[in-house]
């Protein structure tokens, strides 16, 4: 018990999959369920390959919220480095001044100045996909997450953590990474986005829907587009279910992937 003891007073669950199969795994709960921002109006996404494969997550969630909130403004950026980890980012460096986000193409290809304010509301960022949980690397995940989320909030801006996925063949990863990006949720007052316990919710429940690429790490358009309702869900508490933004997936299929992220997100933040 030593590791949970480490989160601090989070409780321990069992989730329970869907139509009455084995545990999922024991996971740590999160001590931090909101942002602090209720309608986050600009995002910056700092990570690797997993982000920016089929067209960068950032679309996907801004067609998200495009779909139940169309008048509602959102800036997304992403910041991907492939293979990378949390100690190739220069957070710093990525909110100075008339840099990283001065401008912005829209849906319609016209450029635009950044005037805002405040640069970036909240920061998204995700480890190497073996990272926080590697013998070699874990320590430095931990190191990293402390300065990034202390970078982040001496800018203005909310720091979050994407936990990401198992490998296909190596399932024991979820638990793992469920435990390290909790640990470091907690211990770092911010919001973790739960998108590894998604991914094996559906591998469980519909082995049918491929989420994984030839490689068997990263994700195909299903994958994207269920990282990125977990996201959603997660950053704007709103349901993804019933949305008429499908990614062009089978709408079934798109259904089935929006009840896994909004049933996940309600366990994992308790809401």
């Amino acid at each position: 018990m030593t590791g949970l003891n480490r989160i601090g007073r989070a409780l321990l669950v069992t989730a329970m999959l869907a139509g009455g199969g084995a545990p999922l795994a024991a996971q740590p709960v999160a001590q931090v369920t909101e942002t602090g921002v209720s309608s986050p109006a600009s995002l910056v996404f700092i990570g690797n390959s997993f982000f920016y494969y089929n067209n960068g997550i950032t679309n996907h969630v801004s067609e998200f919220l495009r779909a139940t909130a169309p008048t509602q403004r959102l800036r997304s950026t992403l910041i991907g480095i492939g293979g990378s980890g949390f100690d190739w980012h220069d957070v710093e460096s990525y909110f100075r001044p008339n840099a990283v986000a001065r401008y912005t193409i829209d849906r319609n290809n016209v450029l635009s100045p950044n005037t805002d304010a405040r640069l970036f509301d909240v920061a998204v960022m995700m480890d190497c996909s073996q990272c926080p949980v590697h013998p070699d690397l874990k320590d430095v995940f931990v190191d990293y997450a402390r300065k990034h989320a202390e970078t982040v909030r001496r800018h203005g801006a909310q720091p979050v953590f994407f936990m990401s996925w198992a490998y296909l063949d190596k399932p024991e990863m979820t638990a793992q990474l469920a435990e390290a990006y909790t640990r470091a949720g907690n211990e770092n007052r911010a919001l973790v986005i739960p998108a590894g316990l998604a991914f094996a919710r559906v591998v469980s429940e519909r082995p049918d829907i491929g989420l994984y690429v030839a490689d068997k790490r990263h994700p195909t358009l299903a994958g994207t587009y269920l990282a990125a309702a977990v996201t959603y869900a997660a950053l704007f508490n709103q349901s993804p279910v019933g949305s008429g933004y499908t990614a062009g997936l089978d709408p079934a299929v798109a259904r089935t992937l929006q009840d896994a992220a909004w049933t996940t997100v309600r366990e994992y933040l308790r809401r």
